[in-house]
């Protein structure tokens, strides 16, 4: 291997170090101090005792409900209760998630009504010049058909503004996170009217369990644009950066994401749409307002005409499966890539799949994991396997060229000239010894991706000490992998920093101790003793930052190492070089008895 490919290597190997451990040790508690500090900001602000402020007082969720009449909401999905002033849809909880992994933990909320702190919601309406009383968030509706809003059972409401115009809206829902939302218009005046429907999705505040991480995209979502629509993204700070924002579109959606859930709406695909987004301050609160909204072309109605315009509100969970049936199903374009695949998406979105097909077939993630690897390492076989036998090449090799490096110490030129005709001879190219290492670099990056924000790894179990694959293995070293009643995050010498950093469970030692072995069978030809080093310790800094990520991702890596071992030993094995594991059986190995 060339210096120029050995330095190439070893620079992109001790980026992915600094970039992991600036994620983690950085990105992480900065996040962390940000949610506290923000959750000291609410309770001041809602203590009896805190210093005066022009805010309007925070309400309990109880209080925030009862300012309206509710129409309660039941599905096999969702629970929670829609508001007749507004016909709002700002009450919502998620059936099958829960906050913690424990079943017993409160269901995941994912709207909540104004008036509560971090209020988010969804809402639509009318707008139109020189006419008053038109449907908005002040409007009560009255319900005429219906009690409970579930699959198979629609509400009716009716509203009659004072301009003339009778707006009928009906409300259906299906048995995963799909709102249908028909609204029928009729004109009674006496006089030609132009209105336009919009809809919002409104969050009132940043959220508190917000993730502050590159590698997850939360805030505006959408597929706008005419004729070909594109991905449209803004992080909260961008949103507040720019303020406002805004597009044309046939079609498309938009809408607020979160890690794992999101709120949009989504138009005819033939309606022509303008789309905004915008951040303002609420001047009751001091609270930024983030509101993705869209409004329709106008309807022209003449006297006694009338209209009827549809449009659907995803608000759920951001599974794959349903992601892509609502695609196929409803037209909805680009609706899988609510899920923030990445810039290797070309690998993420497949690897997902197949993780998928696994799953179903055997009902366990963990095991899915290990089978999609076997997968991939039979996919990449071809190169890792010629970058594994030349590498075992070169290993043999390392005699001569220690040799050519003494004798020709002094003449750089004529010492590269010899080994490269080396290379000739037996038929050695060093740079193919890079791709076991050049193929794990764009797989790596799609992984952790896809164990960070597909909701599918959320909470899911492997076995034994392992509940959620998404989150770090729960065990660590400090406390002897919970023999000893310790939690080492809760200690005054440690505290939640240093106890976090030290956080070393069972998976990730045995993914370094897999990693140390493979790196040991592998040929390091010509590297100077500083090289050596950072090679030798790269087991070590990978242990140690590798476990702060999700233990899905660790498993993957672990399973893939030993995969790599038995490949290398038998490579080692054919081309009789010598290798760590037959020395270390030859310890063991009975010694003949003296004639």
């Amino acid at each position: 291997m060339s210096e120029d490919n050995r330095n190439w290597i070893l620079f992109t190997i001790v980026a992915a170090i600094l970039f992991l451990a600036y994620q983690q040790f950085v990105i992480g508690p900065a996040e962390k101090q940000a949610q506290k500090s923000r959750a000291a900001a609410a309770a001041q602000a809602s203590s009896p005792t805190a210093a005066p402020a022009p805010l309007a007082p925070r309400l309990t969720r109880a209080q925030a409900l009862a300012l309206s009449p509710r129409i309660p909401i039941d599905t096999p999905a969702l629970t929670g209760s829609l508001s007749l002033r507004g016909a709002r849809i700002d009450d919502l909880f998620l059936k099958d998630y829960h906050v913690e992994v424990s079943q017993s933990s409160p269901l995941v909320e994912l709207l909540r009504p104004e008036g509560m702190a971090d209020a988010y919601f969804a809402q639509s309406g009318w707008a139109g010049a020189n006419l008053q009383g038109l449907p908005d968030a002040a409007t009560l509706w009255t319900l005429t058909s219906g009690s409970t809003l579930s699959p198979g059972h629609p509400l009716t409401l009716t509203y009659a503004a004072p301009s003339g115009l009778i707006f009928t809206r009906t409300i259906a829902v299906d048995d995963h996170y799909m709102f249908t939302i028909t609204d029928q218009v009729a004109n009674r005046s006496a006089a030609a009217v132009s209105i336009a429907p919009y809809v919002s999705v409104q969050r009132q505040g940043l959220p508190v369990d917000r993730q502050r991480s590159r590698i997850v995209h939360e805030g505006a979502i959408g597929i706008l644009g005419l004729g070909s629509a594109d991905l449209r993204q803004a992080s909260y700070a961008s949103w507040k950066k720019k303020g406002e924002e805004d597009w044309q579109s046939t079609g498309g959606w938009l809408g607020i994401t979160d890690k794992y859930w999101m709120t949009a709406f989504i138009p005819a695909q033939n309606q022509r749409i303008d789309a905004k987004i915008r951040v303002t301050p609420d001047p009751a609160t001091g609270i930024d307002i983030y509101e993705a909204t869209y409004s329709q072309q106008p309807l022209q109605l003449g006297p006694g005409a009338s209209a009827t315009v549809q449009t659907r509100l995803f608000a759920g969970a951001k599974t794959v499966p349903v992601l892509s049936q609502y695609q196929s199903g409803l037209g909805i374009p680009r609706f899988d890539d609510a899920v923030d695949w990445g810039l290797f998406w070309v690998l993420t979105k497949p690897i997902f799949w197949l993780l998928e097909q696994f799953h179903r077939a055997v009902g366990n993630f963990g095991v899915a994991i290990l089978m999609l690897t076997v997968v991939v390492r039979l996919i990449t076989f071809p190169l890792a396997n010629k970058g594994f036998e030349m590498g075992v090449k070169m290993k043999k090799l390392q005699p001569q060229l220690q040799e050519l490096q003494k004798k020709f110490k002094s003449d750089p030129q004529a010492q590269q000239r010899e080994m490269m005709a080396l290379y000739q001879r037996e038929k050695v190219n060093p740079v193919t010894g890079c791709f076991p290492i050049l193929l794990q670099i764009p797989i790596f990056y799609a992984l952790t991706k896809l164990f960070t924000v597909t909701i599918e790894m959320r909470h899911a179990p492997f076995f034994g000490w392992i509940h959620d694959l998404s989150a770090r293995d729960p065990t660590t070293f400090l406390n002897l992998f919970g023999l000893i009643p310790w939690d080492p995050a809760t200690t005054p010498l440690l505290g939640p920093t240093l106890g976090g950093a030290l956080h070393i469970g069972a998976w990730p030692l045995l993914y370094g101790g897999a990693m140390w072995l493979s790196q040991s069978m592998t040929p390091q030809t010509g590297i100077d003793p500083t090289q050596q080093l950072i090679f030798k310790l790269m087991p070590f800094f990978f242990t140690f930052i590798l476990a702060q990520y999700s233990v899905g991702l660790l498993i993957y890596w672990t399973w893939s190492s030993l995969i790599s071992i038995a490949q290398q030993y038998v490579l080692m094995r054919r081309f009789k070089v010598a290798n760590p594991i037959d020395d270390f059986l030859a310890r063991f190995a009975a010694k003949p008895e003296p004639t």
